[in-house]
């Protein structure tokens, strides 16, 4: 029996939480206690006391696009974080630290070193961030959620990408497809934030499609580009089923026959575990150019393709979506191999290691 809770840092985006929060709910099923670890202006901040876990923070930020300024003060914050995760380490005590990503996770894994606590970090994307690859040399395992090898011939896990566990009860291709007729059924994901290129380009690109191959839209837009994205639509002439944000993703992935999204971490996971086959468009913008890569997670293997965002537009996208919208049998092979990608364990498999790591 573990003599402490399990720690866990992450914090900033849905990336990086909703996987955190995926193994807080499994090891919260073994009746083993959590303890979060944050930061006060991150998503961690509403949905983790959301979930009934208990919260500490320490104030942290990034350092990239910050100027000379930023860099100068740098390793004031740094220490004022380190000395706030100390104490916080002394207060619970945890058996084992799980760094899941974010800013929280560099300050939190040096002082898990210093009070030898033994430290797991898992990296979302299939290539590693700055602070995973600083902190893989502290850690006692490092586990991967694409099956990507981790910089440095540092040895590591591949377990996948945790997901809500009603990602995993989706139901399989063959039966979701299976006497499936009538219009294609097409979900735009353009992530809780939007995509605007997606919101733009996507109408445009129904318009220009045979009347057989309209598919019925399910498109989330995000809150703030909204009303652009209705503008769009009504432009185009294309009927659509707007929503801001859409809370029960195992339905949509369900619904649909193909899906038109970015390549997230997460995103790319949930395809895989749903097995929903995808046009994947890479945020063009992400560090490292991470979101290319992790589209070949399933590019490679059959299950989605590429459209890369200097390719991307209204011409390119029709081509595609005509290419798969009348062939069912493609999608259905699509998301079968999409569905061999996923690894619906990989909440248990996360929670597990930790526990044998833990002191």
């Amino acid at each position: 029996m573990m003599r402490g809770p399990v720690m866990i840092a992450a914090g900033g985006t849905g990336g990086h939480v909703f996987p955190a929060l995926a193994v807080a709910d499994w090891l919260g099923r073994q009746s083993i206690p959590v303890v979060w670890l944050g930061t006060p202006s991150g998503l961690e901040s509403r949905v983790v006391p959301d979930a009934g876990l208990p919260l500490e923070t320490v104030t942290v930020s990034g350092l990239r696009g910050r100027g000379l300024r930023g860099w100068g003060l740098a390793p004031w914050m740094v220490a004022r974080a380190f000395t706030e995760c100390r104490r916080i380490l002394k207060r619970h005590n945890p058996a084992v630290m799980l760094g899941m990503g974010g800013y929280v996770t560099g300050p939190a894994g040096m002082a898990a070193r210093q009070q030898r606590c033994p430290l797991v970090i898992h990296e979302q994307n299939a290539i590693a961030g700055l602070t995973n690859r600083w902190l893989a040399r502290l850690a006692r395992r490092v586990l991967t959620g694409l099956d990507a090898p981790f910089p440095g011939n540092q040895s590591s896990t591949f377990v996948g990408n945790p997901v809500r566990a009603s990602i995993a009860e989706v139901a399989a291709p063959g039966q979701r497809y299976a006497g499936r007729t009538g219009q294609p059924r097409l979900l735009v994901v353009g992530g809780s934030l939007g995509a605007l290129q997606l919101n733009q380009a996507v109408p445009a690109a129904i318009a220009r499609l045979p009347a057989a191959l309209r598919p019925v839209v399910r498109h989330q837009s995000g809150e703030r580009t909204m009303d652009a994205a209705a503008s769009a639509y009504a432009e185009a002439g294309v009927e659509v089923t707007l929503e801001p944000f859409i809370d029960d993703m195992a339905s949509a992935y369900e619904w649909a026959d193909l899906v038109v999204c970015r390549a997230g971490a997460l995103t790319v996971s949930e395809l895989s575990v749903a097995g929903a086959p995808a046009i994947l468009v890479p945020f063009p913008h992400a560090v490292d150019d991470h979101q290319r890569a992790n589209a070949g997670f399933l590019v490679e293997a059959g299950g989605a393709r590429l459209l890369p965002d200097e390719k991307f537009n209204a011409q390119s996208l029709a081509a595609e979506l005509e290419s798969l919208l009348g062939d069912r049998d493609e999608l259905r092979r699509m998301a079968e191999a999409s569905r061999q990608q996923g690894r619906p364990d990989a909440a248990r498999e996360v929670a597990g290691i930790c526990m044998e790591v833990a002191r």
